[in-house]
């Protein structure tokens, strides 16, 4: 990828996506106006020359450069990274949402990746890859204890290369093996559906070039027939993306000129603010939906909203859920999210080689970071019936994490249960997604449960006289949000400014 074209991507990159992709012209030094180490440097320069003279193999001056560049980031938080020529052309397809691949949102469980939804329409799906399945083989290679990103990069490859896939699925006692072929993926960002009672449904899975004018395609479509009464928008296992997208996401229910997202960083060009902007619904938009802003039905702006975040919601989701929580324009239900509070900058060091590097931490419109604690709903409700479902690690559990700044480097977990093993895999969206099923219940002025003890109980094989003591727990969180639970008043829910940091992102919306 040339110079102009990584210049002309000129997007905030968000979580798993990247960082802020700026026009910058490294110059550290010069910008700090300090003197290049000298000493340091010659020291440098000498141990270059010993292990290119007297290693016991040989080694390219290519090999060692890199791997001194890699060694730069080692002590730096985990995501700021070299990015190589692979790393950087990764960088672009996910972005624009296409990749070769399975077509598989994948987790982690048990040191295995688990499948938690084959995405439809991809050779995944079609193979008889199923939620739930834990995968414990890679082309014959075991995955205990392999990273989350090892796995997907082992799972990803050019169109038409097949991989085999060895799968433990529950109720099976042999394992299944799976010959798939890669193809192209064109990851659908966005998915929408009418629930019952008139209640909208919009889950976004990433964000990327074109999620905005997507998802306000989908709202025009979804009040053809009737106006919804409410939205659920689910930003659950969504790591994050584009800045621009978020800040697109968050204009849809905002109203134009309301505070984001800010970041706050070293250097001058760091410390920005981002607001809600009709023109952002055209931005990247294909040609022909420039009049996108026009289309955006006007109930978007009061109808009543819940948005559904947990563990997997990280960067630009928690900017968009912290933003619409801290204007009071949605309820915020579901777990605590990620907790990634900083941004990225790629920065070009050739052709098609950069580097990603944290330059700010970003901040809701009230002002708070999230770095580390992550985004608190306003009602917490587990995974499922049974309890928490996933195990995903959090920034907290990183390595070198940037520590919050402004609070001390932990988050309140009281309200937080432990992973249930007997929690069974659901389909978001689907009529077994038990948080989805509580945030209606919240629209509808009906009772929300943190998890279902009856189910809890039945299925821990617990008697029913410990019920009441799973019901007490259960009913702890849902006590200090009595009063939460009726449904939204439109009218107070009047959209306020927000503010935003990636790293991935702070939180926007």
């Amino acid at each position: 990828m040339g110079t102009r074209r990584i210049r002309s991507l000129g997007l905030v990159i968000l979580g798993a996506m990247g960082g802020v992709l700026l026009s910058l012209g490294i110059s550290a030094l010069a910008q700090r106006g300090e003197p290049l180490p000298l000493k340091e440097l010659q020291q440098f320069a000498n141990v270059f020359a010993a292990i290119k003279a007297s290693y016991v193999e040989p080694v390219t001056d290519k090999q060692l450069i890199n791997d001194a560049i890699k060694g730069l980031f080692t002590d730096l938080d985990p995501h700021s990274v070299y990015l190589d020529a692979d790393a950087f052309k990764e960088m672009e397809a996910i972005t624009q949402g296409g990749f070769g691949g399975l077509g598989i949102e994948i987790g982690s469980e048990d040191g295995m990746p688990k499948v938690i939804a084959p995405i439809e329409d991809t050779p995944a799906a079609r193979a008889g890859i199923l939620s739930g399945d834990l995968i414990t083989q890679i082309n014959g290679k075991p995955t205990k204890g392999m990273s989350l990103n090892d796995a997907i990069k082992l799972m990803r490859g050019e169109p038409k290369t097949s991989i085999t896939l060895t799968i433990k699925r529950a109720g099976r006692d042999k394992p299944l093996t799976f010959k798939i072929i890669r193809d192209l993926i064109k990851v659908r960002s966005v998915r929408s559906k009418m629930l019952p009672g008139d209640i909208a449904f919009i889950r976004i899975a990433q964000f990327q070039e074109h999620t905005t004018s997507d998802m306000v395609k989908q709202l025009r479509a979804l009040s053809e027939k009737k106006t919804p009464k409410a939205l659920v928008l689910d930003l659950r296992n969504d790591p994050g993306g584009l800045l621009d997208s978020a800040i697109g996401v968050a204009s849809a229910f905002l109203p134009p000129g309301s505070l984001v997202v800010s970041t706050k960083g070293r250097i001058p060009s760091s410390n920005r603010e981002y607001f809600a902007k009709q023109v952002d619904f055209s931005r990247g938009a294909p040609v022909g939906e420039s009049d996108l802003a026009d289309k955006l039905p006007r109930w978007t702006k009061t109808v009543p909203m819940v948005v559904l975040v947990n563990i997997g919601s990280a960067s630009a989701s928690e900017i968009v859920a912290g933003a619409l929580q801290d204007h009071k324009r949605a309820k915020v239900i579901g777990n605590r999210t990620f907790g990634k509070g900083s941004v990225q900058s790629v920065l070009p060091l050739s052709e098609d080689t950069g580097i990603k590097l944290t330059t700010a931490r970003y901040y809701t419109p009230s002002g708070k970071s999230i770095q580390v604690t992550g985004v608190t709903p306003d009602i917490v409700v587990d995974d499922t019936a049974q309890g928490n479902l996933f195990r995903l690690p959090r920034e907290v559990d990183l390595a070198h994490h940037l520590v919050n700044g402004a609070s001390t480097d932990s988050a309140d977990t009281e309200s937080e249960t432990a992973p249930n093993k007997d929690a069974k895999m659901f389909e978001f969206g689907g009529s077994d997604d038990f948080q989805l099923s509580q945030a209606v219940n919240f629209l509808d002025g009906k009772p929300v449960k943190q998890r279902d003890p009856v189910v809890a109980a039945a299925k821990s094989g617990k008697a029913v006289a410990g019920e009441k003591g799973n019901r007490q727990a259960a009913g702890k969180a849902e006590k200090k949000n009595e009063t939460e639970r009726k449904p939204v008043n439109p009218e107070a829910t009047k959209v306020e400014h927000y503010r935003v940091t990636p790293s991935g992102v702070i939180k926007v919306n």
